[in-house]
Order: structure tokens, then sequence, then C-alpha cells
């Protein structure tokens, strides 16, 4: 966080809400690449990749080393996402079910 800044935590708060509002109002996935390009250098466009790929593969349940082999993530960050997705703010888990539920949805139908 930068220290010269000059706003409250209500508008730091108001600021942060608008950030995930634009991210809402996107309707595409290219238009959401494009935003974050813009958005966050390549080195954090890199880490919430990362991140993201991490969260997916604890998913499917694969071990710490194999996530760190397959990825070149430290087993710290593993880890790290692993206590967010059981114990943070249900981010990871939201974002996860909701594809869930797309990819469901994609699924035939039988009957």
């Amino acid at each position: 966080m930068k220290l010269h800044r000059q706003l409250t935590p209500r508008q730091e708060a108001a600021h942060e809400r608008s950030l995930y509002h634009a991210v809402l109002a996107l309707r595409t996935v290219e238009d959401c690449r494009n935003f974050f390009h813009d958005l966050c250098t390549p080195a954090e466009l890199e880490a919430m990749t990362d991140r993201w790929m991490v969260a997916e593969m604890l998913e499917r349940d694969l071990p710490y080393r194999e996530i760190r082999r397959l990825t070149g993530v430290s087993v710290t960050t593993i880890g790290r996402v692993a206590r967010y997705l059981t114990n943070g703010n249900g981010g990871y888990r939201s974002a996860l079910d909701a594809l869930d539920v797309r990819e469901r949805r994609k699924e035939p139908r039988h009957g």
C-alpha cells in the first residue's frame, strides 16, 4: 500500500468496489483479458494466473508436489492458496463453484 495516499478507508473501499463493478460489467473473456492486461503488470498477472491455476489443481485433489512440478509455483504459495480455498473469504470457492455449474450446463442431457 502506498503511504502517501490521502484517501479515507471509506474512499478506498468505494474505489475497490468500483473496480469489482468494472470487472462484472465486462461481457466477454476477451474484454476481461484486455482489461487485466491494461490494469496489471506482467508479474501481477502471472501471480494471479498462477494462484488460479493452483486453486483449480487443488480442487482436483492434486498433491502439492505434483502441482509444484507442473506449475513451478512454490510449495509456500500452493499452501497459501489451499489455506484461502478452505478458510479464506470464499472467493476461490465461489468462482470454482460458478465455473463448475456452467460446465455442467454444457454437458449433454440424457433422457
